[in-house]
């Protein structure tokens, strides 16, 4: 099994190269890993909802040393990273971060959310800082998934 940070260091290159591609490249690639997390936990959100989302992220969170909270209330499971080990990572690495590292998550997270029956809102909060959060609600047509960056200090980082 790789390292986490061999792993992350690799991600980060993976994306740079996708993106200098051009094109749907990289959003490609989200699509890709998205179909291949079915694997791991389509099943799981179709049978046990949010409950079974919970399960999953409670799951990650240690398997990859994050500091974060998953809060479930009856209509919605709310998980807030308060820093991410993998954006803090990719940051540590002399070859620098993607600028747009983040968007893997939604990337992979939304496709596979809307095929369980649900939808979310992201809030990546800012590109630049370790820290996201996601609230997932059963499909409703009238709330769409959407991504935030409701803490980008300019309009230019959106």
């Amino acid at each position: 099994m790789i390292p986490s940070d061999q792993f992350v260091r690799f991600y980060n290159e993976v994306f740079k190269f996708l993106d200098a591609q051009g094109g749907d490249a990289l959003e490609e690639y989200y699509r890709v890993v998205s179909g291949q997390q079915e694997m791991h936990c389509l099943e799981l959100f179709k049978t046990q909802g949010l409950a079974g989302m919970k399960a999953y992220w409670d799951r990650i969170a240690v398997e990859e040393n994050c500091d974060m909270t998953c809060t479930l209330y009856d209509d919605r499971l709310e998980i807030n990273m308060n820093r991410c080990p993998s954006l803090s990572k990719a940051m540590d690495n002399d070859a620098g971060a993607f600028p747009r590292y983040c968007d893997h998550c939604p990337g992979w997270v939304i496709p596979l959310l809307e095929k369980a029956g649900y939808q979310c809102e992201y809030d990546m909060v800012d590109r630049a800082v370790p820290q996201c959060r996601m609230t997932i609600y059963p499909a409703d047509p009238g709330r769409p998934s959407r991504v935030l960056l409701s803490g980008c200090r300019h309009e230019s980082e959106r």
